[in-house]
């Protein structure tokens, strides 16, 4: 597991990539600084990784982080995205969940869509 931290401005919250091969292929790309796009309840911006997701999933828990091919994109969910049906957390298509969130993921739903975000290994 790798400790992160993500700051958009003032928030900051931490998370853990978990240990599969897609989320060591996006730890090895980090630090990372971009701007971003939000999907409903969905921060996603393109990162330097090119990865096959095999047995992906659609749907999603709140707080999790994920990779999603099409776009080559890091995730985060924190609630319903356009595609959400009966209170489910639904991606566009497929991802590779690679982390998750530690905490309250609602402080995202205050971020600045203009802002950039930024994301660390934290060192132990």
């Amino acid at each position: 597991m790798t400790p992160i931290r993500i700051g958009i401005e003032d928030i900051e919250i931490n998370g853990v990539l978990n240990d599969s091969e897609a989320a060591n292929l996006v730890s090895d790309v980090l630090p990372l600084d971009s701007s971003f796009n939000t999907w409903g309840d969905e921060i996603y911006f393109s990162i330097p990784v090119e990865i096959n997701v095999v047995n992906g999933q659609e749907i999603v828990e709140d707080g999790d982080i994920g990779y999603w091919p099409p776009g080559h994109a890091f995730c985060i969910f924190y609630g319903e995205t356009p595609a959400s049906r009966n209170g489910e957390i639904r991606a566009a298509s497929q991802v590779a969940v690679i982390g998750k969130i530690k905490g309250d993921t609602s402080v995202l739903k205050l971020a600045n869509k203009r802002a950039h975000i930024t994301i660390q290994r934290v060192l132990s």
